[in-house]
């Protein structure tokens, strides 16, 4: 399986999986013009990844700011965690936050409220 190297852009975040650790990391701002294509990728290699593989999956993020469609997008990657999850995959999310920007430790809480999976919410220090 090919991991993801994306770079950060002013509108896109940094990507980037290891297929053999089951880490993916994002972080930066996230309001890509075209949010399915930028997310498709990502998309498919967790599908890929939880239908082929049965080592954990980990997602560490430092993102900074969402629009509304990536925020669905992040929705669909959770929802896809979580039914991992209840078919007793092992999967968790660590996302780091700037402790001045309160959005978006809300937003990183309102998220976790619709997970079952460990989900630890922190701010960067």
């Amino acid at each position: 399986m090919n991991d993801i190297t994306i770079s950060q852009t002013p509108n896109t975040p940094a990507v980037s999986t290891d297929y053999a650790r089951g880490v993916i990391t994002m972080a930066g701002d996230s309001y890509p013009e075209n949010p399915f294509e930028f997310f498709k990728p990502l998309f498919e290699w967790v599908n890929r990844y939880l239908d082929t593989e049965t080592g954990p999956l980990s997602l560490d993020l430092e993102l900074v700011y969402l629009n509304t469609s990536s925020i669905r997008a992040m929705m669909d990657i959770f929802d896809r965690m979580e039914e991992a999850h209840r078919s007793g995959r092992t999967v968790s999310v660590r996302w780091l936050y700037d402790p001045e920007n309160d959005r978006v430790g809300e937003l990183a809480e309102e998220f976790k409220e619709d997970c079952t999976f460990p989900f630890v919410i922190a701010p960067r220090e």
